[in-house]
């Protein structure tokens, strides 16, 4: 009896885990920027010129990741725009993914990109913080947290974003759990994405609009910026995505109060 409550106890643990919270709307119909909550502009990337910029980013994973390939042939920059795609080379899916790992690592500030999203299904677009350290102990203050300021699941809705925290990895693994934002229209042409990552919440914002405010999870290390395009495990979740299929993304910009170093 001992093992079978173990064992439920474990799986509503894991379902919890998946739980996705209903999509909402923003929180008032005030629209800020980082300029209104007193931020500077202190890194950025317009993606200039046609090639990433090395001093900024790198193609990172490179190698399998879920039913694909990281792969630098899907990483283009051309037209001011980064391109990270999703594309077919004969029985191989190659995706793609940008860090500025070892290159730019920060804590706290106003974290935006304004970009266009994924068309299809199955993959998805995502931007995100994440820590070197967050696999080495269970404490985000200590050893950092992911902080996924967007990803785009076309299967949740045409309509939704969503935001989630993680901390801890391995076997004790936490979440906020996936927290939904509805924004009519966000599926089309381009929006911006936003975190304000204070000492003690994160605050998300879609088209400068706020969502969700957290106290969980918070990371008081620095940590590096992601852009990617992602692909599931299951390949019945590709059965209608089109492929060729991009990201776009028109610049990232970090802003800091004037008084951080």
């Amino acid at each position: 009896m001992r093992n079978l409550i173990f064992t439920v106890v474990s799986l509503l643990v894991v379902v919890n885990s998946l739980a996705q919270r209903p999509a909402q709307n923003s929180v008032s119909n005030k629209r800020y920027n980082p300029a209104s909550l007193g931020y500077r502009l202190f890194w950025e990337d317009q993606f200039n010129g046609n090639t990433l910029d090395s001093q900024k980013w790198a193609v990172r994973g490179i190698g399998p990741r879920a039913l694909g390939f990281v792969s630098p042939e899907a990483v283009k920059v051309e037209n001011g725009f980064l391109k990270l795609s999703a594309l077919k080379r004969g029985d191989s899916i190659l995706i793609s993914a940008v860090g500025t790992q070892g290159r730019f690592m920060t804590k706290y500030g106003y974290f935006e990109c304004r970009a266009q999203l994924q068309k299809s299904p199955g993959v998805w677009a995502a931007f995100w913080i994440q820590s070197s350290e967050i696999s080495k102990g269970e404490d985000p203050s200590r050893y950092g947290a992911e902080i996924d300021i967007m990803e785009f699941f076309k299967k949740l809705g045409t309509d939704i974003v969503s935001h989630n925290v993680h901390w801890a990895y391995g076997p004790h693994q936490q979440s906020t759990h996936g927290m939904q934002s509805y924004r009519k229209g966000v599926s089309e042409g381009f929006h911006t994405f936003g975190v304000e990552w204070l000492p003690d919440r994160y605050i998300f914002y879609v088209d400068g609009y706020k969502y969700y405010e957290v106290t969980q999870g918070i990371s008081n290390i620095e940590e590096y910026l992601i852009l990617s395009m992602e692909l599931p495990s299951d390949k019945n979740d590709i059965r209608n995505t089109v492929f060729p299929d991009e990201f776009i993304v028109d610049y990232v910009k970090v802003y800091k109060k004037q008084q951080a170093k």
